[in-house]
């Protein structure tokens, strides 16, 4: 699975260093399912994706959707374990984070977001 390092370009954050990025249907499917939770800076983006679950999901996490032009379109703080997230329509990209990423980011509907080589 490709790396890439993810930003908000609005807020000129960074807000994973490395995240897998899942493209494949399997890998789409799998998400972070059986891995451990992530740690500041790793997350994974998920493409294409309207909607993430949390079934069999051991931990939270927070949740932004992105549009083909990475604009973000919905954020999910805590989407917690045995849970779904809404279909966020007219989103390409799905992007998992550690807990506390979108506030500590401040990232919010309308931000720009950028997705380049991992540091």
């Amino acid at each position: 699975m490709k790396t890439v390092a993810v930003h908000n370009l609005s807020r000129q954050v960074q807000l994973a260093a490395r995240a897998g990025h899942a493209t494949g249907f399997f890998e789409r499917g799998r998400g972070l399912l059986g891995s451990p939770e992530p740690r500041a800076g790793e997350g994974l983006v998920i493409e294409p994706c309207n909607s993430v679950h949390m079934f069999f999901m051991g931990y939270s996490l927070d949740v932004i959707f992105a549009d083909a032009q990475l604009t973000v379109t919905a954020c999910v703080p805590e989407l917690a374990p045995w849970t779904m997230s809404p279909m966020v329509w007219g989103s390409r990209y799905a992007i998992e984070l550690p807990v506390g990423c979108i506030a500590a980011s401040g990232t919010q509907v309308g931000d720009r977001l950028g997705l380049g080589e991992p540091s």
